[in-house]
């Protein structure tokens, strides 16, 4: 019986919900399923230019396991880009530091940092329409 996942760490939540290819005009695929920490480690490898190790100390996973990840979430990529399929971003095996909310009418994300304090309303447009990102038993498991 295989062991459960162990959380990954984020710092934020991704600012977007996916990519569509632009211009084409063929018949349109299957999405491509990008999981939060797949493009975590996107993030941090190719765009902050870490490496392997340091990522995987900012994520709070072993190397080989962000090795996995990673190889994971560049053939989603390469599948979307060569196939002209739109990627999603959906949650995965993540926790936040904080909890994060999204509007679902502006489609901003912010956290509760007053955590005495329940979140209503959006503080940027007001809407009460909110997704938690992180849900309350999310607990960073040690196994």
């Amino acid at each position: 019986m295989a062991r459960p996942k162990r959380l990954r760490k984020m710092v934020n939540p991704p600012r977007f919900k996916g990519f569509k290819p632009f211009g084409y005009y063929g018949k349109e695929a299957e999405s491509v399923m990008l999981q939060f920490e797949e493009l975590e480690v996107i993030r941090l490898l190719d765009y902050e230019n870490m490496n392997q190790e340091a990522a995987a100390k900012i994520m709070d996973i072993s190397r080989p396991t962000l090795t996995r990840i990673y190889e994971s979430a560049r053939n989603k990529v390469a599948t979307a880009f060569a196939e002209a399929r739109t990627i999603l971003v959906e949650k995965g095996t993540v926790y936040f530091d904080s909890d994060w909310f999204r509007c679902m009418f502006c489609n901003s994300t912010f956290n509760n940092p007053d955590k005495s304090k329940a979140i209503e309303s959006c503080p940027l447009c007001g809407g009460n329409k909110l997704e938690q990102l992180n849900t309350p038993d999310e607990k960073h498991s040690g196994s």
